[in-house]
């Protein structure tokens, strides 16, 4: 690998409570030529609590193809570059995949930074067989997708983790009331590290009460 290509960096940021970013992302986000984010008016408020000064770039699914392009080409010429999402460990359920793979073909050096995740951070607290789990993501908006999935995790027999919409979740409850055995445990995590972190436990109808 040429020694002046730079390095791509892929950095874990806090999912909600400012405090919880690891000494070493601040020393990357700082060091960094440029930082891709996710939503560039969300992760300001990081940079300004810390200080950052690094240059912010726009990244996101919309945007991933047309920037991989740019980014590469910095990195191959010495740029660093950060790469974040809005919150937690980027590629979960976010943009990244398309310069991280472009990074593997060109022979630069991929670094991550590991800090907090969703994920990883709900299923810390749910007391859940965590020996092996599904995850699933954001599920599908189109009807028959997401009840393939939701017929998946029904049979499965692992912990499954899925991402869904505060406004949706009743209808997801619901969806799985008809699928799961009445004495099936589930957790909800909202707000996870912020001021109204709420976790409810139990089976879906004691949830669905809460």
């Amino acid at each position: 690998m040429d020694n002046k290509t730079g390095t791509l960096y892929i950095v874990s940021t806090p999912i909600g409570n400012l405090n919880d970013i690891t000494n070493r992302a601040i020393e990357i986000l700082n060091k960094v030529d440029i930082c891709a984010a996710e939503d560039t008016r969300k992760s300001i408020r990081l940079f300004e609590a810390y200080n950052i000064k690094t240059k912010l770039t726009s990244y996101h699914k919309f945007s991933e193809k047309a920037k991989t392009a740019l980014l590469v080409k910095k990195l191959l010429t010495g740029k660093d570059i950060a790469l974040i999402s809005d919150a937690g460990t980027p590629l979960i359920s976010d943009p990244g995949r398309y310069i991280i793979n472009e990074a593997i073909d060109r022979g630069i050096s991929i670094i991550p930074i590991p800090g907090v995740s969703s994920l990883i951070t709900a299923l810390s607290i749910s007391g859940f067989n965590l020996d092996s789990f599904n995850f699933y993501g954001f599920l599908p908006r189109k009807k028959n997708e997401k009840e393939n999935i939701l017929k998946e995790i029904s049979i499965s027999g692992n912990t499954s983790v899925v991402f869904e919409s505060g406004k949706r979740i009743g209808k997801l409850l619901n969806d799985l009331s008809y699928l799961l055995p009445e004495d099936v445990e589930i957790l909800i995590g909202r707000e996870m590290t912020k001021i109204h972190e709420t976790f409810y436990r139990g089976t879906i109808f004691q949830v669905l009460k809460q």
